[in-house]
């Protein structure tokens, strides 16, 4: 890529590369906001867009990465990682403990792991979309591949 990605971009191709991800980031025209929209511009089913989601579980980040085609059950969550509660989190605390913005998040690259719950339904999909730090960017990866690079669980989400 010719133009000069943004830092984050960068330490998210860093840890792709430390785990030997194969697939290359791509830097779209516009943000892709929601699953929908990344969905239409990289030509696949919103199911195959893993939505990196950061909760505030009891104080502390949980990542979910959810299908695009799902919601994600905060009760069944709390239950599954035994929280008292879960929430969405604020975009502050989204950026203080990955280091990337909302609409951004990639499931790599943060400044200190993060836990992380891997929608199973996302093992469908042959190739699996996820953000690359920044609004604008995305990666190709698997199912296989989320769970192996993040140390995430596989879990029913919805």
């Amino acid at each position: 890529m010719a133009e000069k990605l943004h830092p984050n971009v960068v330490r998210v191709q860093e840890a792709l590369r430390a785990h030997e991800v194969a697939g290359e980031v791509v830097v779209l025209d516009e943000a892709a906001p929601t699953a929908a929209t990344a969905a239409a511009r990289l030509g696949c089913e919103v199911g195959a867009i893993a939505n990196s989601l950061i909760f505030d579980a009891d104080g502390a980040p949980l990542l979910v990465l959810t299908s695009g085609a799902h919601r994600v059950n905060t009760d069944l969550i709390a239950r599954l990682v035994g929280a008292a509660k879960v929430r969405r989190a604020t975009p502050e605390f989204v950026r203080e403990h990955t280091g990337q913005p909302i609409g951004g998040v990639a499931p790599v690259g943060h400044p200190a792991p993060v836990r992380t719950l891997v929608d199973t339904w996302l093992g469908k999909h042959s190739v699996v979309w996820a953000a690359a730090g920044h609004p604008h960017t995305v990666f190709p990866t698997s199912y296989e591949e989320l769970l192996r690079i993040t140390g995430g669980t596989a879990a029913e989400v919805e």
